[in-house]
């Protein structure tokens, strides 16, 4: 495993994370999920991300039982806050109050005295920036929080919150946005906005929701068993990752799973170490219901791909990739 600086700040991250969306609480077994935590730290991984919501907060219960008995100091735990977590007019947001309970909510179920990186899960749009990061700073001064990072914010917003990041001294550093080889939204305009402010990108989906993992083929039904085919997880990757589900970019797919192995790689391992050759990308979040995926998928870690192979997955996937800098969010 090697280790990246998250953005402009003296915190290093793996630059494979471990996220348990969809997974703990849903998808897999108490069991399972320990295992599959534990491949992680064996494997290095130090960057654990979860969030409120997941799993209808039973993620954080999950992650933070089976982390029970790790060195705090030797692992980055993140969380987020933004999404209902109640049916209450306060329970969802970025209002102060939302977030101050919300912290404290998470820090008993994760069962741990501060979070390392607290994201604001999506933009507020009912809520003042000012609210907001006042309250993100007091959690700071406190000791509940170290840094604070934001979740498929437009670059436009990371700007406005910069500013104030700044005026009030809270170490706003991490952006979490869905990017992948065919989903590339970010890269016109909210990387530039991400650099120019210090801020590094932890980004999710690397895979596309699966698309990039090779089992989903050109022509065939969904294979049982994989997110598509569950109850937990189909209504998620119908939403993000139905678009690609048909013929013309499973035929690409299939071709670059062709060009993974003569690269000596698997697809997941490709299309993971894709995402790490953007010098603005500090890690990947990957998930899994296996520990043999977290195996696997470590592996593109360190992993450096020629120009002439980036030339070739470009060509590839020409007129097949959402670039949209609008589809953020």
């Amino acid at each position: 495993m090697e280790y990246r600086k998250l953005g402009a700040s003296g915190l290093s991250v793996s630059e494979i994370a471990f996220g348990n969306w969809i997974t703990h609480g849903a998808q897999v077994d108490n069991d399972t999920a320990k295992a599959c935590v534990h491949a992680a730290l064996n494997a290095g991984i130090t960057t654990f991300d979860t969030a409120d919501v997941y799993s209808d907060t039973k993620a954080e219960t999950v992650l933070g039982q089976v982390l029970t008995g790790v060195r705090r100091e030797s692992i980055e735990l993140c969380t987020k806050v933004y999404q209902p977590t109640g049916t209450g007019p306060n329970d969802r947001g970025l209002s102060r109050k939302h977030i101050m309970e919300a912290c404290n909510s998470s820090l008993k179920r994760l069962q741990t005295d501060y979070i390392d990186i607290y994201y604001a899960h999506r933009f507020d749009n009912k809520v003042s920036l000012e609210e907001t990061f006042l309250a993100f700073s007091d959690l700071v001064r406190q000791g509940k929080v170290l840094y604070v990072g934001i979740s498929e914010w437009r670059a436009e917003q990371i700007t406005q919150a910069s500013v104030l990041a700044r005026e009030l001294r809270v170490p706003l550093v991490a952006s979490q946005p869905q990017y992948s080889m065919l989903w590339r939204v970010i890269e016109a305009e909210v990387i530039q906005a991400s650099e120019q402010e210090g801020i590094g990108q932890v980004v999710w989906s690397p895979l596309a929701q699966g698309i990039l993992s090779g089992k989903y083929l050109p022509n065939q039904p969904v294979p049982q068993g994989s997110r598509a085919s569950t109850s937990a997880g189909s209504p998620f990757f119908e939403r993000l990752a139905g678009q690609w589900l048909h013929t013309e970019v499973l035929t690409a797919v299939s071709r670059l799973s062709s060009l993974a192995h003569e690269a000596g790689l698997t697809l997941p391992q490709l299309a993971i170490a894709w995402v790490l050759q953007n010098p603005q990308v500090s890690a990947a979040i990957i998930g899994a219901s296996r520990p043999e995926q977290v195996q696997e998928n470590v592996k593109a870690s360190g992993v450096r791909l020629g120009s002439d192979l980036l030339s070739e997955i470009d060509r590839i996937l020409e007129g097949l990739v959402e670039r949209a800098p609008a589809k953020t969010g």
